[in-house]
This record gives C-alpha cells, structure tokens and sequence, in this order.
C-alpha cells in the first residue's frame, strides 16, 4: 500500500535520528527529542562519560548523560545546540496491531538505515517481566539500539531496544514521556543485570548475574563486581528483574543489604550499598 508522502516521512524521521559513539562500545542511534539539545536513547547505548553524537547533517558534539535508568534501559542526552530537528512523539496506548511501523538507525555502521513492518502486538513478554513493550516485525541489528520506531505519520511511537522471538521490541513513547517528566531518579544501583536460574546455590533457584557493574555507581562503591550473582534482599528472594526494581526503588538517602553469590559460589555473602547518595568515592567492603 503506497503511502502519500512516505520519502519526505522518512527523511524527516532520519533528520531526527543521530548517531552515538560511546568509548570503545561500538555505536548506537538516539532521537532528538526536543530542538533545544535533548536526545533520548537505551541506557545500554551509553556508559561513561565519554559520548559523542553525530547529526544527520554529519556535525559531531560531546555530549553529557543528564539522566540514566537501567531498569527501564532509558537515558537522556544533552548537547550544545539548538535549532535541531525534534520528532514528534506519538501518544503509544492509541497503537493497534496491524498499523505500519518505520524503524530507523544505525546498524553495522550503515547510517539512516530504513526499515518496515507491522505492529504485532503491545504488551510484557513472558521472559522479561511485566514491562509493556511494542512489539514489531521490522528488522534490527546491532546499531539500532535507541533509535525511533514510528507510525505511518512519522510519529514516535518507541525506542527500539531489542529483538526477541523475531519481533524487535521498543518502550512504548509513553514511557519515554514519563521517564523524562521523572527527572533524574533516586533508585540507581549502576549495574546491568541478567536473569539466571541456578540449580544448587545455597537453596536459590534464581539469581542476576551482574554483567556490568558502572565505575563510581553504588554498587561499585559497595565492592560488587561483574559476575557477582544478586539473590535478593535479607527479607525476600528475587524471582524476577522486576524484584531488584522494586528493592532500589525510592527517594533520598538509604541502606539496602544484598544477599549475592562470587567465585565458586560456595559461600552466600551480604554487602550493605547506599543508594540515593551521589558518588562521594568512599568503598563499601563486601561481607
């Protein structure tokens, strides 16, 4: 079905589209979200402090992370321009299966790369908790991570993050919306986790393995490290990511105990972290 105007759509959508360049990590899109220098993109996509974006125009800025969450794989990026070409976001619960879907970004170092397909569906996969995803037969690779998904308008519909059972998935532009009228949170561990079930582990039959720990974060300061496996807090087991969220989750300054398994996994260790402080470069010694 011909779309009227689709090559002026796309290339609007391109013009809104940036590339990240991320230290020695590889690169990743991102979406202008506002003209004044804000660009939205996974939280994966970013990791230290040294990033840069390129414009569609081939202009490159440092650019600073105002504000990061791993849970949601959500990050704000702010450079120093103006003037920039902002999509337009889409309001994400009007999404039916069925509708058109337009993905852009930047795989395998191919720049603006286009690609098509429907909406499948709108809402949490079993195996990833209970996360509201859009769901789409468009075709992602490495390099997408971050940029738009939008409807047959051009409108931003979600920021692609991954693909799983074939379908690429993207947080829903309302979520977006809400992780930037949040700001800047207080429930930030600095680690990127992933689930594991785990046969014979001091009576645990489910763990995050920390695959990340980020330099300077609160687990760093409390001596976790990449490999440790999280069990849960003194009073409940994690059976899910969506437990560790819940036990980070909050406001200003406090304790959290962590149960966790390192090395041989032999012996079951705690560590207190302070969550809700800013770096102040103290270390925490595990238990």
């Amino acid at each position: 079905m011909a779309i009227a105007g689709f090559g002026e759509i796309a290339e609007q959508l391109r013009r809104s589209t940036v590339l990240i360049h991320a230290g020695g990590r590889g690169s990743g899109s991102g979406v202008i979200w506002s003209s004044e220098g804000t660009i939205v993109t996974n939280a994966h996509v970013v990791h230290g402090s040294s990033v840069r974006v390129q414009l569609w125009d081939g202009r490159e800025f440092d650019a600073t992370v105002t504000a990061r969450d791993p849970h949601r794989d959500l990050a704000t990026l702010r450079i120093n321009a103006n003037s920039l070409p902002a999509a337009s976001p889409a309001d994400s619960s009007q999404l039916r299966p069925g509708e058109l879907a337009i993905a852009i970004g930047n795989p395998l170092g191919f720049v603006g790369a286009l690609t098509t397909g429907v909406i499948h569906a709108i809402g949490p996969l079993r195996a990833l908790g209970a996360q509201t995803w859009v769901q789409a037969s468009v075709r992602l690779a490495p390099g997408n991570s971050g940029g738009p998904l939008a409807d047959a308008h051009g409108h931003v519909i979600g920021i692609n993050t991954m693909v799983a059972s074939r379908l690429a998935l993207a947080i829903p532009s309302n979520a977006v919306r809400d992780f930037l009228a949040a700001g800047p949170r207080g429930a930030w561990l600095g680690v990127s986790v992933h689930p594991m079930r785990l046969p014979r582990a001091n009576g645990h039959a489910f763990g995050l393995v920390l695959l990340e720990v980020e330099p300077g974060g609160p687990a760093a300061q409390a001596s976790l490290m990449a490999g440790d496996i999280l069990l849960g807090t003194e009073e409940k087991s994690f059976q899910s990511i969506n437990d560790l969220a819940s036990a980070i989750d909050g406001q200003g300054f406090r304790l959290l105990r962590l149960e966790f398994l390192r090395g041989d996994y032999s012996r079951l260790r705690r560590v207190t972290v302070q969550l809700g402080i800013p770096n102040d470069g103290k270390d925490r010694i595990a238990a």
